[in-house]
C-alpha cells in the first residue's frame, strides 16, 4: 500500500498501522476502557442526514470561516496533539507546513516535540498553543509567556485530563514516552526498521517545552496517564481557568467543554471559544459524542462565543453536518495523525486535500455557496 492508495482517513490508519511499531500505533488509535465513546464520535454522524438543494447554479463555494479571531480558508483545523515526532521524525514541522499550505489554523501540544519558538518562527498561518496545567506553576507561567513571545493567535486549556484516561492498549503495549525497550516492544521495532533508524539517528527526541523544568517524557519514560496523574495540577478550577485567560489576554479557547452548564460558565470567564470534545474517547469512555452535544450547546452559548465541534471527523460531509448545527469551525486529531504516520508532510497535505475536496464536492452537492448558508433546515436526524 502506497501513499497514492490512501483516499480517505481509513486507508490513511491502515498505512500508518503498516508503517508504525505496534505500540506507537496503538497509541494514536486506541482510547479509553472498551473504546465506546471513540466509536461514538464518528457514529454520531451516521443518525443525522443531509437534505440537498438543486438548480443552486454553484460554480465555486467559500469555504472560509472565522473563528478565534482569525479567517481560515476551510473550516476544518487540525487540534493540538501530543509526540508527534514518535509518529513521523517531521512532527509538528510536517504539520504545521501542511496546515500552512490550506491556510487553516493548527495546534501544538504542551507535550509538543518542537518547541514553541520553532513553530512560531516557521509558520505563518493561525497557530495555537494547547496548556497542560502543571504542578510546577514556573513551567506554565513560562509556557504562556513563550507562546505569546512567539505570536500565537490562541491559548487553548484543555481542562478534561484532571487524571489520565484508562488506555487499556497502551497497557498491553506497555507504551511511553520516550519508548521503553522491552522484549516485545524490541520486536515490533525491529520489524519496522525505516521507524527505528529515523528515531534513533536523526533530532534527539524530546518533549521541547518540557524539558528545561522537567525530565519525565524525555529523558525518564513515563506513560501518558502517568504523566497526567503526577505531573498535571488536578486542582485546576474555573478561578485559575479565568486567571489563565487574563494572564494570556487574547483570544482564548477551552477544549473538553461538554455540557450547556460548562459551556456558560466559560462565557463567564471570558473564553472567546470552546471545543466540544470528549479527547477523542481517549478519558472518560461511555461519555456522550460531541456532535450529540453540539446543538444544545451552540444554542446556549453559540451567540456568545466561537463553539468548534471536535473529535470524530473522517469525511466532509461530518464538517458539514456540523456546520449545520451550529459550529464555527471543526477539528480533529487522529484524522492528521495516520496521515503523519503514513508519510510525513505529503500525508497530512494529501488527507488535508482530500477533506477540502468532499467539504467543496458535498457543498455544491448540497446546493450551498458558502458555510453561512448551512442551517439545521438542511438536516434530518433518524
Amino acid at each position: 500500500m502506497r501513499l497514492s492508495d490512501c483516499h480517505n482517513i481509513e486507508d490513511f490508519r491502515r498505512l500508518a498501522k503498516r508503517r508504525l511499531p505496534g505500540p506507537i500505533f496503538h497509541y494514536i488509535d486506541g482510547a479509553a476502557d472498551d473504546e465506546l465513546t471513540c466509536r461514538r464520535n464518528t457514529d454520531a454522524y451516521e443518525s443525522c442526514d443531509l437534505v440537498p438543494n438543486v438548480l443552486a447554479g454553484v460554480e465555486t463555494v467559500d469555504m472560509s470561516t472565522t473563528v478565534m479571531g482569525r479567517k481560515i480558508a476551510m473550516p476544518l483545523f487540525l487540534s493540538p496533539t501530543a509526540l508527534q515526532r514518535l509518529f513521523h521524525w517531521q512532527g509538528e514541522r510536517a504539520v504545521g507546513r501542511a496546515a500552512e499550505k490550506f491556510g487553516t489554523f493548527f495546534g501544538i501540544s504542551s507535550l509538543a516535540t518542537v518547541s514553541i519558538e520553532d513553530v512560531g518562527g516557521m509558520i505563518s498561518t493561525p497557530k495555537m498553543f494547547q496548556l497542560y496545567v502543571h504542578k510546577d506553576k514556573g513551567l506554565n507561567h513560562a509556557m504562556i509567556a513563550r507562546a505569546r513571545d512567539a505570536k500565537f493567535d490562541a491559548l487553548t486549556l484543555t481542562v478534561d485530563t484532571i487524571v489520565g484516561g484508562n488506555r487499556e492498549r497502551c497497557l498491553r503495549t506497555g507504551f511511553t514516552s520516550p519508548p521503553r525497550l522491552t522484549p516485545r516492544s524490541a520486536l515490533s521495532f525491529a520489524a519496522h526498521p525505516r521507524w527505528t533508524l529515523n528515531y534513533l539517528f536523526r533530532e534527539k527526541f524530546e518533549l521541547s517545552n518540557l524539558k528545561d523544568h522537567v525530565s519525565e517524557g524525555t529523558n525518564v519514560a513515563l506513560s501518558i496517564a502517568d504523566y497526567f496523574n503526577t505531573m498535571l495540577d488536578q486542582s485546576m478550577d474555573w478561578k485559575m481557568a479565568e486567571a489563565i485567560r487574563a494572564e494570556w489576554g487574547g483570544e482564548f479557547c477551552l477544549k473538553g467543554i461538554m455540557s450547556v452548564d460548562d459551556a456558560k460558565r466559560a462565557v463567564d470567564i471570558g473564553a472567546t471559544a470552546i471545543m466540544v470534545s470528549n479527547h477523542g474517547g481517549r478519558q472518560l469512555d461511555g461519555s456522550r459524542a460531541p456532535f450529540d452535544q453540539l446543538a444544545e450547546i451552540v444554542d446556549a452559548v453559540g451567540d456568545r462565543l466561537d463553539v468548534i465541534c471536535d473529535g470524530g471527523i473522517r469525511r466532509g460531509s461530518h464538517v458539514l453536518k456540523a456546520l449545520s448545527v451550529g459550529a464555527k469551525a471543526c477539528s480533529g486529531g487522529r484524522l492528521y495523525l495516520y496521515a503523519l504516520a503514513a508519510a510525513g508532510q505529503p500525508g497530512v497535505e494529501r488527507a488535508l486535500g482530500r477533506l477540502r475536496d468532499e467539504i467543496e464536492r458535498d457543498m455544491k452537492l448540497m446546493g450551498m455557496r458558502s458555510v453561512s448558508e448551512l442551517s439545521r433546515d438542511n438536516l434530518r436526524w433518524r
